[in-house]
């Protein structure tokens, strides 16, 4: 059936909106040119949403030709404000960005082992709240959270880990007590999937892997445009993958004798110093021998993950895949295809240490988006 004319001015809306948001500033021609519409139509959608306080004019086109300017149409910028956090073991890092996702402010914090929850949860609260008023942003309409473990598909909520800080599970809805904002969590490999696939290394990719190397070891995986957890959230958990050259095998509660034994931030210092070098500088040496070792332990797990999922792509991110850079992807590519007749491209990230908090902040704009942009009483 033909929609109805509100529904139909909502899809016009919404489609002009992502266009402003993925193109840029656009004249009324250009959005009649990218969205096919007539020209009436785009004056009226153009007078609802600058009616709405969703899209202003942000500048002219045309000076180098004759006639008038044309009006260049931009979304609000201000219209809302976004947050994202990065929780790892030992840190908390923010970002407090507008609609168009500017980065406003920043800041990171490191939280003390030992330090318990409740104290925890109070100094990532309140760095996030510094961070905000250093923006000059009185009240933050999504927040993004990026942290290790599992995260309930059902429930959207993180999961119970004995290897995990408390204040991590406590910090969500202290967040969603304390403020009045959308707030999401997710697992942290998987929001710097999201970041590599919209913003990074894999932009031109509809299937990949993002090999996570750092503490902890872990993939996301991305399949036909679409990020897979799994039925109970824990898609990728490679860490506990078996491989040859450990000391056993792992068990449901110790990835110790899994794929992690070999490539965690632990491992490669220890395989650093092997080989006589420094683990602070050892991956960014472009030293062959260590280069070629930790490339053939990579290479392992993820013959598995190829031999399974036939990606196309591998990205190695986290600490490791970051200092690593394209000399350690190249390497591991090479032993790839050696092992595995599905060929197979493996990239560094482009990204590197950003990669969480970019995905985190990306989940926010779209948590902020689909309720301002869509109809209802989110357009007011």
């Amino acid at each position: 059936m033909p929609a109805s004319p509100s529904t139909a001015r909502a899809i016009n809306d919404r489609l002009a909106l992502r266009l402003l948001q993925d193109e840029g500033p656009l004249t009324a021609t250009q959005l009649k040119a990218l969205t096919g519409l007539s020209r009436p139509t785009v004056a009226d959608l153009v007078d609802r949403l600058r009616g709405s306080g969703l899209v202003e004019v942000v500048g002219e086109a045309g000076a180098e030709r004759r006639g008038p300017n044309a009006k260049l149409y931009g979304i609000v910028a201000g219209r809302a404000h976004l947050a994202a956090l990065d929780v790892r073991t030992r840190s908390v890092s923010v970002v407090v960005a507008d609609l168009l996702g500017t980065t406003l402010a920043e800041a990171s914090l490191p939280i003390r082992d030992g330090t318990a929850t409740e104290p925890a949860v109070e100094q990532a609260v309140a760095l996030l709240e510094r961070t905000a008023k250093q923006a000059g942003v009185a009240a933050v309409h999504s927040i993004g959270v990026g942290a290790p473990g599992l995260i309930d598909p059902a429930t959207g909520e993180l999961n119970d880990s004995s290897g995990l800080p408390a204040w991590h599970r406590r910090l969500v809805p202290v967040l969603q007590e304390r403020l009045p904002a959308t707030v999401l969590v997710e697992n942290e490999t998987n929001l710097a999937a999201v970041a590599e696939q919209r913003v990074g290394a894999a932009r031109d990719c509809d299937t990949f892997v993002l090999l996570w190397l750092g503490q902890g070891v872990g993939a996301a995986v991305v399949l036909d445009g679409r990020l897979r957890r799994g039925s109970s959230g824990g898609a990728g958990e490679i860490g506990f993958l078996p491989v040859p050259g450990t000391s056993g095998l792992p068990s449901a509660t110790d990835c110790a004798g899994g794929f992690h034994e070999l490539v965690c931030v632990a491992a490669v210092d220890a395989l650093a110093r092997r080989h006589g070098l420094d683990p602070r500088t050892a991956l960014a040496s472009g030293e062959g021998p260590f280069l070629d070792a930790l490339a053939d332990r990579l290479a392992v797990g993820a013959a598995a993950v190829v031999s399974v999922l036939d990606p196309g792509c591998l990205v190695l991110a986290g600490e490791t895949g970051h200092a690593g850079g394209a000399a350690l992807a190249a390497r591991v590519e090479a032993r790839l295809n050696r092992l595995s007749p599905l060929r197979t491209e493996v990239r560094p990230t482009a990204l590197g240490d950003t990669a969480v908090l970019r995905g985190a902040l990306l989940a926010a704009r779209d948590a902020a988006q689909d309720e301002l942009f869509g109809p209802g009483e989110g357009r007011g």
